[in-house]
């Protein structure tokens, strides 16, 4: 247990630093050279990079706890935990890139495992299915994982 509590400790410390980083970056103004259509799905792209979080339907647990952060530099982390069944968290890396449909994107592991894909709406993903559209039914609506806050402000130091 207490390697259990270790190891995502460990993972949490990753997360938050890669999240982190990944949330000072600067945003660079496009060149004027780029066609409006590329443009606008370039636009499309730097609006991604956050932490999404959700609990998403599972077939034989309570849910599938997911967080996911999308970096600006394509990688993306994602954590799952399939709550009443395990305490185990999953961890899968990759790069994500925009998807053939519009406003999606294409989460790809890096062990070859099968890609998932999103629909982006503003501060929010939606899970599809393997053939790229949304779920139906009435558990449809808990396939959305929202933007989170990764930082709080910070308090203002006085008289130094």
């Amino acid at each position: 247990m207490r390697t259990d509590r270790s190891k995502l400790k460990k993972n949490l410390v990753i997360f938050l630093t890669m999240a982190a980083f990944s949330a000072f970056n600067p945003v660079l103004a496009e060149t004027a050279g780029t066609d409006d259509k590329d443009a606008h799905h370039e636009h499309k792209s730097m609006d991604w990079p956050g932490i999404y979080t959700g609990l998403t339907p599972c077939a034989d647990c309570i849910g599938v706890k997911t967080t996911l952060a999308l970096n600006k530099n394509g990688s993306y982390l994602l954590m799952t935990q399939f709550l009443g069944k395990s305490e185990r968290e999953f961890t899968e890396k990759g790069k994500f890139a925009p998807g053939e449909k519009a406003n999606t994107l294409v989460l790809t592991p890096k062990n070859g495992s099968t890609s998932q894909q999103y629909l982006v709406e503003k501060d929010a993903l939606i899970q599809l299915d393997t053939s790229g559209n949304r779920f139906t039914g009435k558990l449809a609506d808990r396939y959305i994982l929202r933007r989170t806050s990764v930082t709080d402000k910070q308090p203002e130091h006085s008289g130094h």
